[in-house]
């Protein structure tokens, strides 16, 4: 990478590397000498995601001044991270940090498990749960049963069927964001209206804020459609956001446009808070930033009780910096390919008249499919049924996990689909790699990250229950205990799909 993306103040790196004294340290380990021990610090902050990669670090007198350190003590951790590769540095560029170029780390996810392999292998990789039935089954008959007025146009509707872009409005007006069908576009998945969007915001080189972690899926599109994405650390556990750190990246790097996830966020299941959202809104509006949300997840709260804080656009009432993203796929079913953009009435003029040089239109038939299921009260007994079975997989999940991997740690979130696990010390990748082999798939924290963070980590979603999760969890101990022993060394495959 030419040149730092972000900013590290070193005030805020004192503080990260502070936070690591509380972990624990083998018995009997020699204490390393200091420049080492800060070389080794910043090394595990990057390799985590909580300090950028592309980021700037602080000059060496600055953070020496903060961490009560001798200059010379920095110059040397400095010099030791540029040895590694995880450092690079420019004469008045100052430093940033960096993976190093010899170990690349896949950037993409696991394509989904082959319907004949399932017999024999336990896929971990897809985010998805089957089809709540009978509800697929009736939207389908429905469907049908109003298709054939439809029939006898010509088909192509670029905005959306009409009743459907209806719906979607009368069900953001019924959540207290006044919403007109003229601020509605159905699109062929969440995918598809992201794409739309990077297309019509973001051309090549253009900077993108991105969640670090971040879902998978989402950071390879905007890879391929060449932009820069700036990675911003979210908050420790599942606190939401880190907002001093987008407020930064904000105003530092006046990233084109920012993706979130704010309802259980994929793949950590943090949720952020009221006050997260309306500050993040304020700052890209000072920023000149528009605000992508990814509301794919909102529906799945699991926890009983649980109050839902007011949509992101809720916090822009003018519809000048926010854009909602809706989809079918997460809480109803994954094969029902219809997604949603909610934005100002000019933004999805533009949107609608760009897709003529794209899918020209989603399908008609799914759509009757999704419309009937809002009509009729199906999509909410469907989304009942979903978070259901998503609360049982979790806990046994979460059971099973704790019981044969007792070293991994985790934070359970109170909805959602995605489980985000450090895997005390050992490498995701590697983990990825041998779990195939004891019939175990896993997608590795690298494929949620940006250019190598995240390597201790794995996403474990909630796909499976009962005795399968058990048996998931103990394939993973067994692919772990490999890799500890060094059985898992070959290098990482590649995959192209995570959901």
């Amino acid at each position: 990478m030419a040149q730092w993306t972000s900013a590290m103040g070193s005030t805020q790196l004192a503080r990260l590397l502070a936070s690591q004294q509380d972990r624990p340290v083998g018995t009997g380990s020699r204490r390393p000498p200091a420049y080492r021990a800060l070389a080794d610090g910043i090394r595990l902050l990057v390799l985590e995601g909580r300090v950028p990669v592309a980021a700037r670090l602080p000059a060496e007198r600055e953070l020496a001044v903060a961490l009560a350190v001798s200059r010379t003590t920095v110059a040397a951790a400095y010099e030791a991270l540029r040895t590694e590769g995880f450092l690079e540095s420019r004469r008045g560029a100052g430093s940033w940090t960096a993976v190093p170029a010899g170990n690349p780390l896949p950037a993409r996810g696991l394509e989904p498990l082959p319907p004949e392999a399932l017999g024999s292998m336990i896929d971990l990789g897809c985010a998805a749960l089957p089809a709540p039935e009978p509800w697929l089954t009736r939207a389908v008959q429905g469907a049908l049963e109003a298709l054939p007025p439809y029939a006898h146009t010509h088909g192509d509707y670029p905005a959306g069927l009409p009743a459907l872009r209806e719906m979607l409005a009368e069900r953001y007006t019924a959540r207290g964001i006044p919403t007109m069908p003229e601020q509605i576009m159905v699109t062929t998945g969440a995918m598809g209206a992201i794409d739309a969007i990077c297309h019509l915001f973001a051309g090549r080189g253009e900077r993108i804020a991105v969640e670090s972690p971040s879902y998978a899926n989402i950071l390879q599109l905007m890879r391929e459609a060449g932009a820069r994405l700036v990675p911003v650390a979210m908050a420790e556990g599942l606190r939401g956001w880190d907002m001093d750190r987008w407020r930064q990246v904000l105003r530092d790097a006046a990233p084109r446009l920012a993706y979130v996830v704010a309802d259980f966020h994929n793949p950590t299941g943090a949720l952020a808070d009221e006050d997260q959202r309306r500050q993040l809104v304020e700052a890209a509006r000072s920023a000149g930033t528009v605000l992508v949300v990814d509301e794919t997840m909102s529906e799945l709260g699991l926890d009983e009780g649980l109050a839902m804080p007011r949509p992101v656009c809720g916090f822009d009432p003018a519809g000048s910096t926010v854009i909602t993203v809706g989809s079918a796929s997460k809480a109803f079913w994954a094969g029902m390919r219809i997604g949603w953009v909610r934005a100002a009435p000019d933004v999805i003029r533009s949107l609608v008249a760009a897709r003529a040089y794209a899918d020209l239109g989603t399908p008609v038939l799914e759509q009757l499919a999704v419309n009937w299921l809002l009509n009729t009260g199906g999509w909410q007994a469907a989304v009942d049924v979903r978070r259901e079975q998503a609360r049982d997989n979790r806990d046994a999940l979460v059971a099973a996990v704790r019981r044969e991997l007792p070293d991994w740690e985790f934070e359970v979130p109170r909805g959602g689909l995605t489980l985000w696990v450090r895997t005390g010390g050992v490498s995701g990748s590697r983990l990825a790699e041998v779990g195939e082999r004891v019939g175990v798939r896993v997608p590795s924290g690298p494929r949620f990250g940006v250019d190598g963070a995240f390597e201790g980590y794995v996403r474990l979603p909630f796909t499976v229950g009962g005795a399968v999760a058990e048996e998931a969890a103990v394939r993973l101990a067994a692919a772990a205990r490999l890799v500890e022993t060094g059985v898992g060394a070959g290098a990482p495959a590649a995959h192209p799909f995570v959901a």
